[in-house]
């Protein structure tokens, strides 16, 4: 028997498509996070974290997502619809930190291997994820029904989360 791709090759090894079908389709990524640091004054994007910041999830997500199905509404265009979108590719992976512990990309490039409940690893179903609570789905409220200076009302610790 023959061992799955993301056992055998790197992820910088891996094609588009095998790159792609790593994606769970959580969302996580698609929800706010921002990084405590009192000594900024201004809020902006970023490309690192410094050793002494935190980054914190919150429950409020993109306008763009389809919230049942955790997938993008725009996912070819979401980048130009959404500046601030970040697509993570093998160029970036290693300012992986933005993405949560559960993220497969996150996980395969610490070396920890794909979670049980991967759809990878359950015939490319999302069922088992859901179930497990590992998406987004039922735990969210949409950017545009929030006011989003009052972001730290609406920090979350559920994106931490990370089975096996």
């Amino acid at each position: 028997m023959t061992a799955p791709f993301w056992e055998t090759k790197t992820l910088e090894e891996m094609t588009q498509k095998e790159w792609e079908s790593l994606c769970d389709g959580c969302a996580k990524c698609c929800l706010h996070k921002f990084i405590d640091d009192e000594n900024e004054e201004a809020q902006a994007p970023t490309d690192y974290i410094n050793a002494n910041e935190q980054i914190h999830y919150t429950n409020i997500v993109c306008s763009l997502l389809n919230t049942k199905k955790c997938e993008c509404t725009q996912y070819a265009k979401r980048t130009e619809l959404v500046p601030d979108c970040v697509q993570l590719t093998k160029a970036n992976l290693k300012d992986i930190f933005f993405m949560p512990t559960s993220c497969a990309y996150r996980r395969l490039h610490e070396g920890r291997g794909l979670p049980s409940w991967h759809p990878l690893l359950n015939k490319g179903k999302k069922h088992v994820m859901h179930k497990n609570g590992m998406s987004v789905r039922n735990k969210t409220v949409f950017e545009t029904d929030v006011d989003l200076d009052a972001f730290e009302d609406y920090i979350a610790i559920w994106p931490l989360e990370d089975l096996d």
